[in-house]
């Protein structure tokens, strides 16, 4: 006879087999799920067999024909997401009992911020770990998206994301206004056109690399004066496109700089060929008091 697993019979167990079944479904797979969770494939299989057992519950399909949840493993989800969310609540709640600020902050992050001149997230990170030395920090860097949905779910705190849209449940606070150029590698023709505006007229002749993740309407403006052939999914594959000399592609103006001062890039007529991106920091509306994250939101207006 099986073993159902009861609120009243939870264990630490098993909340590490509800975290594994959380990963594999997030990843999309017990293979992709083994590096997100750095344990083997038979080893997911047999906690998935197990927390199945204990649930009494087909969770998921896997096999020859991929991998799937079931209806019933789709409600667990969503359940397990729940769990999680009021036990970081509980943990939340008992550290404002305390004078000193415990806990982890988990933050997500989109894109290349680290190389931006003016570290509002790193300061403000640094001034809150000089509060409070005992504290975790967790980074994960992720696409815009995928940071919303965390946060709106409770996986994450805060995210550091691109504004492209407005998602009523989420708070705003601006953060950075990022310029992007046009770029070419000094492998391209174009790199060695002297007058800048020379360059306009022959810019759509040359193949050009944009990326695979969102954009606003103005952004994608810039790129239709392009002739796309190829796509990368974040800022580094733009860059190695680039860096082929076969491509010429837009960056951000902090994260090209590094090949700028190598002389191994340079920007195609700034006047014409450039857009900006507003960032901003989010977080959930109306989400339980976190005394850690409004320490962190105070260092952040500081700097």
């Amino acid at each position: 006879m099986s073993r159902h697993l009861g609120l009243s019979r939870l264990s630490d167990i098993d909340l590490r087999l509800l975290r594994i079944y959380r990963t594999v479904v997030e990843a999309g797979g017990f293979a992709a799920a083994e590096v997100e969770l750095n344990i083997s494939r038979a080893a997911i299989s047999m906690a998935m067999g197990d927390l199945e057992t204990r649930l009494g519950l087909r969770l998921c399909q896997r096999g020859r024909a991929g991998f799937s949840v079931t209806d019933a493993g789709q409600q667990v989800y969503e359940a397990i997401l729940q769990l999680f969310t009021s036990i970081e609540g509980f943990r939340t709640r008992v550290n404002a009992l305390h004078d000193q600020l415990k806990g982890d902050l988990n933050i997500g992050i989109a894109g290349t911020l680290v190389t931006l001149p003016h570290m509002k997230i790193t300061n403000a990170l640094r001034q809150l770990k000089l509060q409070a030395s005992d504290i975790g920090i967790n980074i994960s860097m992720m696409p815009p998206n995928e940071i919303e949905k965390a946060v709106l779910d409770g996986r994450l705190h805060v995210g550091a994301i691109p504004r492209l849209r407005k998602i009523a449940e989420l708070e705003y606070m601006p953060l950075y206004e990022e310029k992007s150029n046009l770029y070419c590698s000094h492998h391209h023709p174009l790199f060695d056109i002297a007058e800048q505006q020379d360059v306009i007229p022959l810019v759509p002749n040359y193949a050009a690399v944009a990326p695979a993740y969102a954009q606003t309407a103005a952004t994608k403006t810039q790129y239709q004066k392009l002739k796309t052939s190829s796509t990368a999914n974040d800022r580094e594959g733009v860059a190695f496109l680039i860096m082929t000399g076969c491509f010429i592609g837009y960056l951000p103006t902090h994260y090209a700089a590094q090949w700028i001062q190598q002389g191994k890039m340079k920007p195609l007529c700034e006047s014409h060929f450039h857009y900006t991106t507003d960032y901003a920091v989010i977080h959930k509306k109306n989400a339980p008091m976190n005394y850690l994250v409004d320490a962190w939101f105070k260092e952040l207006i500081k700097t």
